[in-house]
């Protein structure tokens, strides 16, 4: 887990569970799910995901593997086994970057858009609902 191999068993300790994809026997990427609270620096923000719900954050690809499919097949495996578990739905933030586009084809679809900026000593955010109402609603 590199730097963050610190952080790992209190993230377990509070019930998140972690997922890897293996390519050749090493560690290609890997991810967390949440079904409590989780806090998400990048927009200095805490979700709390309802009943029967998770969160997937923290997907890592490791340098030598982008662009290689890991972060959908995790993502996608994350999914699968989320709803075996018995959760209706999975939710994930995403930056604009290309592994983005990954989203889509594999069943998530845009519940809101958050545009953050820090400027002096200040947190702004923009957020913008998507087409589908419903599921912008049930996101706040």
């Amino acid at each position: 887990m590199g730097p963050e191999g610190d952080l790992v068993g209190a993230r377990l300790g509070r019930g998140c569970q972690c997922f890897a994809v293996w390519l050749e026997g090493r560690i290609a990427g890997y991810g967390w799910l949440s079904t409590g609270p989780e806090w998400i620096g990048e927009i200095q923000l805490e979700i709390q995901p309802r009943e029967r719900e998770g969160y997937i954050w923290n997907c890592v690809t490791l340098d030598e593997h982008r662009r290689q499919g890991v972060f959908r097949s995790l993502v996608t495996g994350i999914s699968l086994a989320a709803r075996r578990s018995g959760l209706r739905r999975v939710w994930i933030g995403s930056l604009a970057i290309p592994a983005e586009r990954a989203l889509g084809p594999i069943g998530f679809e845009p519940a809101l858009g958050l545009d953050s900026i820090a400027f002096a000593g200040m947190h702004l955010m923009r957020v913008a609902r998507s087409s589908d109402r419903r599921l912008s609603a049930d996101a706040c």
